[in-house]
């Protein structure tokens, strides 16, 4: 079975995500979303909130798994028996740090592939954070996330 890791911290999952994990469940067999539990990002939701809202936003794929993880990606990776690590590149500025991590990587798990997945061009500019942000001044984030993430935002911001 090839097994796939898709790792993030998806603070808050984005419509980019999706896109990327949905494009990537259908390559692989299996396809593990594996969520950051110990990030140097200080995140909005924890890590339970996270799995969550990914959980309900790909219930429709049946062949993805949510997972939370800590420590190392490798050794998550080699725990889930996966053959390949998935990251998403939005912008040309995403490249150099995904390319040393891919390497570091491959370094500590010779046998781990990394395939880079690009966001459908009209998604390549959403990111969590700015998503955050936009929400937390009040504007709207509907064509950027899930509707069940607007909610958890606007419940997480006290603005519900």
């Amino acid at each position: 079975m090839r097994r796939a890791i898709y790792p993030g911290s998806f603070d808050p999952i984005t419509n980019g995500h999706l896109d990327v994990l949905q494009r990537a469940a259908g390559i692989f067999d299996e396809l593990v979303v594996a969520v950051a539990k110990d990030n140097a990002k200080q995140s909005l939701f924890t890590v339970e909130e996270r799995v969550e809202m990914l959980s309900a936003a790909t219930e429709h794929l049946p062949n993805l798994r949510v997972l939370p993880f800590e420590g190392l990606l490798v050794d998550f990776a080699r725990s889930q028996k996966a053959i390949a690590l998935v990251r998403g590149l939005r912008a040309v500025s995403d490249f150099e740090f995904e390319f040393q991590l891919a390497l570091m990587n491959r370094k500590l798990e010779p046998n781990l592939e990394t395939l880079f997945l690009m966001p459908r061009e009209e998604l390549t500019y959403i990111s969590s954070r700015l998503v955050k942000e936009i929400s937390r001044l009040g504007g709207n984030v509907n064509q950027f996330v899930p509707p069940h993430v607007v909610v958890a935002l606007k419940k997480k911001q006290g603005r519900a």
